[in-house]
């Protein structure tokens, strides 16, 4: 199976913040970024998987197929930090989630492997035909996540090995 995986366009939010799974907009380059991104898959695509939140939403709606939305898609729960501008944060929250990103868990939030352990629990669940095109639109931390198990990367060194900008496209063979 060809997994097409689509990182969210330029999400309308200031520099700065915190926006794990909050439900923000996108940038008034949607319409552009959206037709370089369409330009990089292949002409034929059997099915589309996008997490719920708009940022996911409205690009996997320009992909003109069936929509499958999945909260696993969902990027991490930043739980009590959402919206907060990260310099904000007091440090002696911080600091324990910045030594161990993988393990530890935001306050009423998630940690890293929680992240990876639903986005497998969602590709594990995924029954198509060997020779299927899959789209799934998702975020930078889900896209990681997947990528680093596939590629046999530790979650902790996923940040700096796996780079994924907005609007990126990476193929994968599942």
């Amino acid at each position: 199976m060809e997994l097409y995986l689509i990182r969210h366009t330029t999400p309308d939010i200031a520099k700065g913040i915190c926006y794990g799974q909050s439900d923000i907009g996108v940038t008034d380059t949607f319409d552009y970024e959206s037709q370089q991104i369409i330009k990089q898959l292949p002409t034929t695509i059997d099915r589309v998987y996008s997490s719920p939140l708009q940022r996911c939403s409205l690009l996997a709606q320009t992909l003109q197929k069936p929509i499958t939305y999945d909260n696993r898609l969902q990027e991490l729960n930043f739980g009590d930090w959402e919206l907060m501008p990260w310099d904000a944060i007091p440090q002696k929250d911080l600091q324990p989630w910045m030594d161990d990103f993988v393990n530890v868990s935001v306050p009423n939030g998630e940690s890293y492997t929680t992240l990876q352990h639903r986005v497998l629990d969602f590709i594990n669940a995924l029954q198509h035909d060997p020779t299927a095109k899959i789209a799934i639109v998702s975020h930078a931390g889900p896209i990681r996540a997947l990528l680093a198990h596939l590629r046999a990367i530790p979650l902790v060194d996923s940040f700096n090995t796996i780079r994924i900008n907005y609007g990126e496209v990476v193929k994968s063979i599942l």
